[in-house]
């Protein structure tokens, strides 16, 4: 049994992978989640994790918003920690640009369907939802077209069981999660073979 193991920044970030893996994942896949206090919380305790972690046929994703900061150095970071922890080879670090709810304006079909809406995927061509990982206050975005229905937590719960899992979301970040994590699990079946 593959362990998936996941780090994360906040629990909205567990909610929405709790509604795209029973789609993603193979039956005999173990996933943990473990939520931090936060990106600081995140970049302080990772190398400790990591470093200790005890279960056999382990992978790691670290999932962590960009907000703020540059993209590329943010993953640096991140890759940095996991090879000070010795954990280089079984972790994929993926960031989301510029924030987790930039996921879910690359999917407005799916934002309708999780909050019962109607009328909102008209918007996915209008010039921010096609390309959201550029949009700074994503979150602040998606409020507004939801008429302040979306809430962080509850939000991703219902809108990540609809996220489209076929390449057609306009997160490119959101993209290179899904494909991350396909080659975590691609690396430790050739672990194993």
């Amino acid at each position: 049994m593959i362990n998936l193991v996941c780090l994360l920044e906040e629990p909205s970030a567990e909610e929405m992978l709790k509604g795209i893996f029973p789609r993603l994942l193979p039956d005999d896949i173990f996933v943990k989640f473990i939520v931090f206090d936060g990106k600081q919380d995140l970049e302080k305790q990772i190398v400790r994790r990591l470093r200790f972690w005890q279960k056999p046929d382990s992978v790691f994703l670290i999932m962590r918003d960009k907000d703020a900061g540059d993209c590329k150095q943010v993953k640096k970071s991140l890759v940095r920690k996991t090879i000070k922890a010795g954990r280089q080879a079984e972790s994929v670090v993926r960031i989301a640009c510029h924030e987790l709810e930039s996921f879910y304006l690359g999917d407005l079909k799916a934002v309708e369907k999780g909050l019962s809406m109607s009328n909102l995927q008209q918007h996915q061509d209008n010039r921010k939802c096609r390309s959201p990982d550029s949009m700074p206050n994503a979150n602040d975005s998606l409020k507004k077209i939801t008429k302040l229905r979306y809430q962080k937590v509850a939000g991703s719960r219902a809108i990540g069981p609809y996220l489209s899992l076929n390449g057609s979301n306009r997160s490119r970040s959101f993209n290179a999660l899904i494909s991350g994590i396909s080659r975590l699990l691609d690396f430790n079946n050739e672990v194993t073979i």
